[in-house]
């Protein structure tokens, strides 16, 4: 091994798992016919004139199986986050009861599930993307260490493992998703 040349295999690890952490989160904001306080997360609410996370306004809960539940903690705010829970494009019809939004979570049609399946897919594919882009970082870094001097038996090393490395968050994505579009179909 070249002494000179130490590819920072922990740092494209780090951003890999990056890529696979937005992974769960944007598959956290599917919904898969059961409540859940995540499917919230994305939605933002023009509050006090900035843009605030839902669960900044007020309390997520969970019920029952098929409610959420929002207990905004300002008046003013209710209509405001009805709102942004309408505008959200997650399909949930919300009903006031005071300071507190209910959200019946509707069953899930078949064509529904397969909308969401194909969704679920593109993100994983995303999640592809940048872990491709994040090995083509450490490819670069390689080649560059090879044209300053190291040897080839070192450049083949790294590539592997670059490569390895690689494979291994492309299976983790690969099972996310097979994990994710189950749990959508689950009826």
């Amino acid at each position: 091994m070249s002494d000179d040349f130490e590819l920072d295999t922990d740092d494209l690890k780090r951003r890999m798992d990056g890529a696979m952490g937005n992974l769960r989160t944007e598959f956290a904001s599917l919904r898969t016919g059961r409540a859940s306080a995540s499917m919230l997360e994305p939605i933002m609410v023009d509050a006090y004139g900035s843009m605030t996370p839902i669960n900044q306004v007020g309390t997520v809960n969970v019920p029952e199986p098929r409610m959420v539940t929002v207990n905004v903690w300002d008046k003013g705010l209710v209509g405001k986050v009805e709102k942004a829970i309408r505008e959200s494009g997650l399909g949930i019809n919300p009903q006031l009861n005071g300071t507190i939004i209910m959200l019946p979570i509707p069953e899930l049609n078949e064509e529904r599930r397969r909308e969401l399946g194909k969704v679920a897919g593109q993100y994983a594919e995303h999640a592809r993307v940048s872990i491709r882009n994040v090995r083509r970082d450490g490819m670069d870094q390689i080649k560059k260490a090879k044209a300053d001097g190291m040897s080839e038996d070192d450049q083949k090393f790294w590539e592997s493992e670059v490569q390895d490395l690689t494979d291994q968050m492309i299976k983790n994505v690969d099972a996310a998703l097979e994990n994710k579009q189950a749990e959508i179909m689950q009826v």
